[in-house]
């Protein structure tokens, strides 16, 4: 399967892997001389199928972010696409990739079985400021959803808008209907103002699904301490990203030990129980060691390497995201 040695292998395909964010829809609905045959292993990109099982991914949240030229226009139709395509793929191989909907579909998945399949919105332009779309894209299966991307939307203002403005109304009252609903609130993307609120509002645990430790880079799109520990104070999980970007100044030398630095930091600051993986594959820079989906045991290895225990490393690779889901979703 992959170079990794046996004592790793064993640990990471027995665990219950959960990656918290991926770009890979987009691909599968780009221009035709672009896109992207998700059954077909390494047109490309960094995940497929056929690369997510030799991973050992368990549970992917696919985000159907709709493009940044479609964010002011056509929002809606672009996240369609994506989740058409996610459907597409799961009536092509059922017996490889589920949709998870439910606590009981996400508790029944098995590292050998089926992988789990949850939607996410990143950014809620498609909801074009209508709460009646939330609940119909809560109806196609959406389970998870990013306030924003970069940038102000009807609900809050993205970390690029460089504001100090939180929640909107319709932003409260989104968060609000997101916990009646059952459908996870990521913060990864807003502004500081927006995650404040949101924990102030929020009466379920959130995620922040891609998102590192600014104590270790001070990158614009990592959490402070207080934020990671005000996300685990209220049950969460943030999900550690590849994204070179977000792990070094010198992101272009970027490596797995910077990964397992921010890690190691979240664990120190939020504990183990409150930290997950988020690669944002096909939608970002990761280093060379981490940029496909075979390489996901390489996680492992690394956590191996600096004397976490089994149990620990288990929470991390995805029991941690499956119980906050498995909380949100009942």
């Amino acid at each position: 399967m992959n170079d990794f040695d046996p004592r790793t292998n064993d640990l990471h395909q027995n665990s219950f892997v959960f990656d918290a964010h991926c770009d890979t829809l987009g691909h599968a609905t780009a221009h035709p001389f672009s896109r992207r045959d998700l059954l077909q292993w390494g047109q490309r990109g960094h995940l497929d199928l056929p690369r997510m099982r030799a991973g050992g991914i368990n549970a992917q949240i696919f985000a159907c972010f709709p493009g940044v030229e479609r964010l002011s226009a056509n929002a809606t139709s672009g996240a369609l696409q994506r989740v058409e395509a996610l459907y597409d793929l799961i009536d092509k191989a059922p017996a490889q990739i589920t949709l998870v909907q439910t606590a009981d579909e996400l508790a029944r998945l098995t590292p050998d079985g089926p992988i789990g399949a949850i939607l996410g919105l990143e950014g809620v332009e498609a909801l074009d400021g209508q709460m009646r779309l939330l609940r119909t894209f809560h109806r196609l299966g959406v389970r998870n959803i990013g306030l924003t991307w970069d940038r102000r939307n009807a609900a809050a203002d993205g970390l690029g808008a460089d504001t100090a403005f939180g929640l909107t109304p319709f932003g409260r009252e989104l968060v609000q209907a997101c916990n009646e609903l059952g459908v996870m609130v990521d913060v990864s993307h807003l502004n500081d103002a927006g995650l404040e609120d949101v924990l102030a509002i929020s009466n379920k645990p959130i995620i922040a699904s891609h998102s590192n430790a600014s104590a270790v880079f001070d990158h614009r799109r990592n959490l402070s301490d207080e934020q990671i520990r005000a996300i685990a104070d209220r049950g969460g999980v943030i999900g550690a990203t590849f994204v070179s970007h977000f792990l070094t100044a010198n992101f272009r030398e970027a490596t797995l030990d910077d990964l397992l630095d921010h890690i190691d930091h979240l664990v120190d600051v939020g504990g183990v129980d409150h930290v997950g993986i988020g690669s944002d594959f096909d939608g970002s820079l990761p280093p060379p060691r981490l940029d496909s989906g075979e390489k996901y045991p390489a996680v492992t290895a690394g956590l191996l390497r600096r004397g976490h225990t089994f149990e620990d490393i288990r929470k991390i690779l995805g029991e941690n995201l499956r119980r906050v889901f498995l909380e949100v979703l009942s």
